[in-house]
């Protein structure tokens, strides 16, 4: 039996970590003095009632490796094996933290560690297809090798409603190209490479949600399907039925985007996420 776990950066609804026996251990959020884990101590609303309105633009911390290591020891002592998956080390130190609790964990059930080089809907599509995996019997070599399979066929976009939270939230990576740009501007971004690139700028948000649809189009051999959200959930809820439409055999999953990337992106945004082939994307 190999269990999975992640970190709350993969936005995973509680409902299908639990249907799934995927672990999930929460990173940290601080406004000003004071800390509280990711949909633990503070709901998605909370948050983000926080973060428009709370006079204190907040910072994500990582896991220490003692959470991960009670984490690894419980499930250690009914699994054969533990993959834990992992937002990018490029955007956070969560997989340092889960490599230094491994070597903690004196139990002979072995663990491994992987960088997603992803985050969000991304990494919980990954995620779950490990588990999908895990779940049907694999050993850890075989679900491993399916998790990195999946790595390499998982893509997500992000569409933002404004810049602001990036100029706030700092670790943007090569995004900060954007910062330039007027404050009407509706951004683009991805993650390529474990770090969060900037795609194109449009004018409307309505110009933004037509580019997410015109992204995955083309997509062959649709694995799964994921669309976040910040705060519009009326627009995610009319996204992800424009999506069912364009793909009828695949579910698209309707998650709510936590604090680890909603710190950086705020409200209005959007993401699509998609585990399939898409031509011409990298």
């Amino acid at each position: 039996m190999i269990k999975i776990v992640t970190d709350s950066s993969a936005d995973l609804p509680a409902a299908v970590a639990q249907e799934m026996g995927i672990s999930v251990v929460p990173l940290y959020v601080r406004f000003g003095d004071e800390i509280y884990r990711e949909r633990v101590d503070l709901s998605d609303d909370e948050f983000y009632q926080k973060l428009l309105y709370g006079g204190v633009h907040p910072v994500t911390i990582q896991p220490n490796p003692n959470d991960f290591a009670e984490v690894y020891r419980e499930l250690s002592r009914e699994a054969d094996g533990i993959l834990s998956i992992h937002i990018s080390s490029k955007l956070s130190g969560t997989p340092n933290s889960a490599s230094q609790a491994k070597k903690m964990i004196t139990s002979e059930c072995p663990i491994e560690v992987l960088d997603s080089q992803t985050i969000t809907a991304a990494l919980g599509l990954i995620t779950i297809a490990a588990a999908e995996a895990a779940n049907a019997g694999k050993g850890l070599p075989e679900v491993k090798a399916v998790a990195e399979e999946a790595m390499l066929n998982t893509y997500a976009l992000c569409l933002l409603d404004t810049l602001k939270y990036l100029l706030l939230g700092g670790r943007i990576g090569k995004a900060k190209a954007l910062l330039g740009s007027a404050l009407r501007v509706k951004p683009l971004i991805t993650v390529k490479d474990g770090e969060v690139v900037p795609i194109a700028q449009v004018r409307s948000r309505a110009k933004g949600i037509e580019y997410l649809c015109d992204f995955i189009k083309n997509a062959t051999d649709v694995e799964d399907l994921a669309v976040a959200y910040s705060t519009t959930l009326d627009d995610a809820q009319a996204l992800s039925q424009r999506v069912a439409s364009m793909f009828t055999k695949t579910e698209v999953r309707l998650t709510r985007l936590g604090t680890t990337l909603g710190v950086h992106t705020g409200p209005g945004t959007l993401i699509i996420a998609l585990r399939g082939k898409i031509p011409g994307a990298q």
